[in-house]
């Protein structure tokens, strides 16, 4: 009876720890760069809530607890080589995580990039990225949500295209009728973020081919396109990810630096790839050190 009684109190308090609302589509009027996708290609969520074949782009809001909002949101950006999204451990609860320090939170679905359903792939995803930013700073009175304090976090591939958000959002990829899609800061958590030496493959390949000119290779590097204009950003990484080679992140905290950028950087010894929110390799939380620096940059209070 007490572990009933247990179990239930742990589900009324995880309930009243956030709210899920329903998914907002990002495009109601037809997605752009689209083409028919053919019948085999059907969005797909598997046992493990990897999705797949996404056509038709979401966010969905995760609202903090009744009166423990501050006004700081983030878009949050799952990873999977951009072929899948892991929506489980990097996206819902990291929305749960946030809301929890008062944070509103969107776990968007992007498209993958795909020639089945793009006219060009390699924009897809940051169209989507791009939308999500653009539709919580639009509607940012309906949610309580301070314009001026909207991030983005992304997770390996889901990085990548945080951080794209983060340095190409003075050249959009969709009519934005003067609204930025900047963001206020970056998040940016074992992440992909070269397309050269250091590059997780399949990343590339799926965004740019398998054959992709040296401009792309250095367009979708974004350790390239950091500029001072760049929003401050916290990366977090492991020393011994062998899927994506902690150089990504030391190579976008160095180029941060150069640009004076604020910037904090953690990396673990040991972790691996795909820790989500707890590093069983580590007591460290990170989570605890990016709700820190949140707060230490005046987001979670508002500057």
């Amino acid at each position: 009876m007490k572990i009933i009684l247990s179990a239930l109190i742990l589900t009324v308090a995880t309930t009243m720890a956030y709210s899920q609302e329903k998914p907002i589509v990002l495009y109601p009027n037809g997605v752009p760069n689209s083409k028919t996708a053919p019948a085999a290609y059907v969005e797909n969520t598997s046992k493990d809530f990897h999705i797949s074949k996404v056509t038709d782009p979401t966010i969905t809001p995760y609202l903090p607890a009744k009166g423990t909002a501050n006004g700081a949101a983030i878009v949050v950006c799952p990873g999977g080589s951009y072929s899948i999204l892991a929506s489980a451990h990097e996206g819902t609860a990291i929305a749960q995580e946030f809301n929890k320090i008062g944070v509103t939170a969107f776990v968007l679905k992007y498209r993958l990039p795909s020639d089945d359903i793009m006219k060009d792939k390699s924009i897809g995803p940051l169209q989507d990225a791009q939308t999500a930013i653009m539709t919580v700073r639009k509607r940012a009175v309906e949610w309580g949500v301070d314009p001026n304090r909207i991030g983005i976090i992304g997770f390996s591939a889901g990085g990548h295209l945080a951080s794209t958000a983060g340095t190409h959002f003075d050249k959009p990829v969709i009519e934005n009728n003067n609204v930025s899609v900047r963001p206020d800061f970056m998040m940016l958590i074992y992440p992909v973020i070269t397309f050269g030496e250091f590059s997780h493959v399949g990343s590339r390949e799926n965004l740019i081919g398998k054959t992709p000119s040296a401009a792309q290779v250095d367009l979708y590097s974004n350790e390239k396109q950091i500029t001072a204009n760049t929003p401050p950003t916290f990366l977090v990484h492991a020393e011994d990810d062998k899927t994506v080679p902690v150089q990504n992140s030391l190579m976008f905290y160095d180029s941060l630096l150069k640009n004076h950028v604020k910037a904090e950087m953690h990396v673990f010894q040991e972790g691996g790839h795909g820790f989500g929110l707890n590093n069983s390799k580590n007591k460290g939380k990170w989570f605890d050190w990016a709700a820190n620096w949140l707060d230490e940059n005046g987001f979670l209070k508002g500057k």
